[in-house]
């Protein structure tokens, strides 16, 4: 496994890192089996192990705190915060209140005395981002997390949060952890040269495109939208849509050029993301061990520039075959109040 440093923070991650979303009730709900694949991603090198508080409302962390349970020191761990957790007001969110509360519930689910990154998953527009800045430099001066970063920002909200740092004196995301697939290249146009610009590391994750790069689903094939990914977000997957036939399209295209290769999809779909010189990590999140092993086969995969010219003549640089479903668009763009004069303002005599 090859190692690249996590922008300027001076942490060595592996190229792939593994992701735990899937170790909860609902994916794989076996706690033992989850620990398996946790350690048979570290005894391949990987070192890096990305969660969520959210994920099944904590299950995932505490799944992962019993695998590390005397690797800790060796393994780079991050968590993110944001998402309501239970019932109730303030239970969720980027305020200084609930990060101070969030936190010290994930040390305890992941039973550790640090978190490596802290990641804010979503943007919280109710939340001035300097209180959010504020909370996550002080747990950094405090020793109870390394550094900071953020996941699902539009790039101008990244550019916002830098000026408030250097502004406030405060401390700066580090890393950012946006979708990224070859079915959802947006974040090429301007994301990813704002992390450059910046010096952020970036860990990105569905390289898999929520299942399309697997190969499982093809053209003029029937999909079950009542089953697995596909009952989940059945808009992703409906073939009535234009959008998934766009998807379908391309995937036959690609599933030619993997087998002109040698490899699979999915292998050739992580190679992709890693090969960009913004990407410090490919976040891989297999269910089973058997997903794990796929995976990690092709990761001395190189991809050459006549496969990479072709992957941009099936969907061009900068351009999606779908939106992500967690890259949420602007709110100039979903708010029509935000775009939309009071009616007795818009004539202008």
């Amino acid at each position: 496994m090859r190692y690249r440093t996590l922008g300027r923070t001076g942490i060595e991650v592996s190229v792939h890192c593994l992701g735990t979303m899937m170790f909860q009730a609902g994916c794989n709900p076996d706690h033992d089996d989850c620990v398996r694949i946790i350690h048979a991603a570290l005894d391949q090198g990987i070192n890096c192990v990305d969660t969520a508080d959210m994920y099944g409302q904590g299950e995932s962390e505490e799944i992962v705190g019993k695998a590390l349970r005397g690797r800790r020191g060796d393994v780079v761990l991050a968590t993110k915060v944001h998402f309501q957790m239970g019932e109730g007001r303030n239970r969720g969110g980027n305020s200084r209140r609930w990060i101070l509360k969030a936190v010290e519930d994930s040390l305890r689910r992941l039973n550790t005395d640090w978190i490596d990154l802290y990641q804010v998953h979503f943007p919280d527009h109710s939340t001035d981002i300097e209180e959010t800045l504020s909370v996550l430099s002080d747990l950094v001066h405090q020793g109870k997390i390394r550094a900071f970063g953020c996941s699902n920002y539009q790039a101008e909200e990244i550019v916002e949060a830098h000026h408030v740092s250097e502004r406030r004196g405060l401390g700066r995301f580090r890393t950012d952890q946006p979708p990224y697939s070859i079915l959802a290249r947006g974040i090429e146009a301007s994301l990813l040269p704002v992390c450059e610009r910046y010096g952020m590391g970036v860990l990105v994750w569905s390289p898999l495109a929520f299942g399309f790069l697997t190969g499982k689903h093809r053209k003029d094939q029937p999909i079950d939208l009542a089953a697995g990914r596909a009952a989940l977000r059945p808009a992703f997957f409906d073939p009535a849509i234009a959008e998934n036939t766009a998807k379908l399209d391309a995937v036959e295209q690609l599933i030619e050029l993997a087998t002109s290769i040698g490899c699979t999809l999915p292998q050739l779909a992580v190679a992709f993301t890693v090969a960009h010189p913004a990407v410090t990590s490919a976040i891989i999140g297999p269910r089973t061990k058997q997903q794990l092993e796929g995976l990690l086969e092709g990761a001395a995969l190189t991809l050459d520039d006549a496969t990479l010219d072709r992957i941009d003549e099936i969907v061009p640089p900068g351009t999606n075959r779908y939106n992500p479903a967690a890259s949420l668009p602007p709110r100039s763009l979903t708010e029509t109040a935000l775009r939309r004069r009071p009616v007795t303002e818009r004539s202008a005599a």
